[in-house]
């Protein structure tokens, strides 16, 4: 459990030093995001995003147990 809750953490500090470089890559603008722009209201709802960065952590967490 400590050893996950490590990696968690130094996830979230390279995640926040990379920040600026990361916040120019399209995700979120992907194609199957879903936007709903109307007259004071927007729905967004990234379901590709999701499904990418789901798919990236499933393959991360079965690296790291191999």
């Amino acid at each position: 459990m400590s050893r996950t809750l490590i990696v968690i953490g130094l996830c979230i500090v390279a995640i926040g030093l990379f920040w600026p470089w990361l916040s120019r890559l399209p995700l979120g603008q992907l194609p199957g995001d879903i936007i709903i722009r109307r007259e004071g209201f927007a729905f967004y709802f990234p379901i590709t995003t999701m499904i990418l960065a789901s798919l990236l952590i499933s393959v991360l967490l079965w690296l790291l147990n191999r």
